[in-house]
């Protein structure tokens, strides 16, 4: 019997639609030659789902008394937001508009009968007309067009909500299976369009929740069922080998961020970004937007992000020198760096490393960690998880990285500044242990101290604080309270050079003023004799500052 269109339905949809992206996840990886042939669609629609299903799941958790659940509103909500700020990739930016396309209809949708029904093909066709919006230079052939056909199959079908979900699901297979007519690299490759193919699954997963019963095809087949040999993701071009084109040349890294900004701000930077690369989508609202492009200049595509508003979370991708292939080749060895700020993960990028980029209270998921180990494209890959907290996260990302066959050394960096330490005697011409002890001990002889902003009273092992007060952390203890950031820093640094030190790296927040480092450096070189400074610019959301001294 059909089921209504409320929060329940919702996280059924999510469950479902996260196993069957499983099950697809490496198929739809297999034929990604769409806009770049570097296969990983499959798990970058199932990254995003992933974080909207724990937004879903969260929104029931913090619902309230056992029994209760939160409305529609809040379901379809929490599932657009979870995936705003975690898709990944191009085709997950996408899903994520499409999403927050439905939400933004069903947010006010009744449960059940013709109302609900009719919400739905409403949401359908904005989820198609958003995601349009979103893409700079629409292409047909793609998920895009897919989109389109499920809402006109959508529209076209006189019954319950149930009923108007599977109508959309065979019209999204249907225009899947003709996506090779209309793309000629996909005719030349022999496949369908794998962001389509995901979200054949996404709507087949709909289809299910709403009616109960298991859809045909294998992107939404239940374990057991057979599997049509002709339709969705199983749908090839006859005679061809299902290659990549040899000819998909292209902008040599991948850009993507979210961005805290207003809508005037993000407008210029789409024009900015559209003169720099290609595939740009912009996804989001409401001051907060996922921002997705290809480019050759990855610190330009920063830049611009950060003139424009407040850019984390940032992952920067680098497609490799010359044709793009399916399989890139490995590099011997990588780093990867967990990192708050802009600022951190541009020095991180320099430095030939993988940044991973967070900012307080949104530490990144272990599904995060793996898909930046399997990005970096590396044999061997160092992980650096720059916070204590992370380190559970950490080691099973580097066990789940290790059955895929990739040797990780979990470095134990408690702190950024241990992690610039690590990372600066990281040599890829040792030996991977050789070099993981050297990376460790660098680390180790490194003590670290953060200053932050007590935000209410609290008692500290250095006394009562009062808000505003600033907290010195040496080795995540609060031992200094002061009345403001440079008096507090100096005795920090005092304490923590008066057992000797030979360099003092500062790393400074976006809000602290410039002056502070010359405050600081001359204090060292008047205090402690033959002592070195270097100061980076940690950018937004970043700690005020954070300290290092070897």
């Amino acid at each position: 019997m059909p089921y209504p269109l409320d929060a329940a339905a919702v996280r059924t949809w999510c469950g479902l639609a996260l196993e069957a992206l499983g099950r697809e996840r490496e198929r739809i990886d297999a034929i990604n030659v769409y806009p770049v042939a570097d296969g990983d669609t499959g798990t970058n629609l199932y990254l995003t789902l992933e974080s909207a299903a724990r937004a879903v799941d969260a929104a029931f958790d913090g619902h309230g008394s056992a029994g209760t659940q939160p409305d529609l509103a809040d379901a379809v909500g929490a599932m657009a937001h979870g995936a705003l700020i975690g898709a990944r990739g191009n085709s997950g930016t996408i899903l994520a508009q499409l999403l927050r396309g439905m939400a933004q209809v069903l947010a006010d949708a009744p449960t059940g009968g013709s109302g609900a029904a009719d919400a739905l093909r409403r949401a359908l066709r904005r989820a198609a007309t958003a995601a349009y919006e979103a893409v700079a230079h629409p292409v047909e052939g793609t998920v895009l067009t897919v989109a389109t056909a499920a809402a006109d199959a959508a529209e076209q079908s006189a019954g319950e909500a149930a009923e108007v979900a599977r109508a959309a699901h065979r019209g999204a297979a249907e225009a899947l299976r003709a996506t090779p007519g209309q793309l000629a690299v996909l005719e030349r490759a022999g496949v369908v369009d794998a962001g389509g193919c995901g979200l054949v699954a996404l709507l087949g997963a709909l289809a299910d929740a709403l009616s109960g019963e298991a859809s045909a095809g294998p992107v939404a087949v239940r374990a057991g069922r057979p599997v049509p040999e002709a339709a969705g993701c199983a749908v090839t071009v006859p005679g061809a080998d299902g290659c990549a084109d040899p000819h998909a040349d292209g902008p040599a890294f991948e850009v993507i961020y979210l961005l805290e900004a207003g809508d005037a701000d993000v407008a210029r930077l789409r024009d900015r970004l559209d003169r720099l690369g290609d595939s740009l989508v912009v996804v989001g609202g409401d001051g907060l937007f996922n921002v997705h492009v290809h480019v050759d200049d990855a610190g330009a595509a920063v830049e611009a992000g950060i003139e424009a508003g407040r850019p984390y979370r940032i992952r920067i991708t680098h497609f490799g020198a010359g044709p793009r292939a399916k399989e890139p080749a490995l590099a011997p060895r990588a780093v990867v760096a967990v990192v708050p700020g802009a600022g951190l993960a541009a020095l991180c990028a320099d430095a030939g490393a993988t940044p991973v980029t967070v900012r307080p209270g949104e530490p990144p998921a272990s599904g995060e960690l793996v898909q930046a180990i399997r990005q970096a494209h590396a044999r061997e890959v160092m992980l650096l998880p720059n916070d204590p907290e992370l380190r559970h996260t950490a080691a099973v990302a580097a066990e789940q990285a290790r059955a895929e066959g990739v040797r990780v050394a979990l470095i134990p960096t408690r702190s950024a500044v241990q992690g610039l330490a690590a990372l600066a005697v990281h040599e890829p011409g040792r030996s991977f242990d050789e070099d993981m002890v050297a990376m460790t001990a660098a680390a180790g002889a490194t003590r670290y101290a953060e200053l932050v902003v007590a935000e209410h009273q609290s008692w500290t092992m250095a006394g009562v604080c009062q808000a505003g007060d600033v907290l010195g952390l040496i080795d995540g203890d609060v031992v200094v309270i002061g009345p403001d950031l440079a008096r507090t820093a100096t005795t920090v640094l005092d304490r923590m050079l008066s057992a000797g030190g030979e360099l003092v790296t500062l790393v400074l927040g976006a809000d602290v003023p410039e002056s502070l480092a010359e405050v600081l450096e001359r204090h060292v070189r008047e205090r402690h004799l033959a002592v070195d400074t270097v100061v980076y610019e940690g950018g937004a959301h970043a700690a005020p500052l954070l300290i290092g001294v070897e």
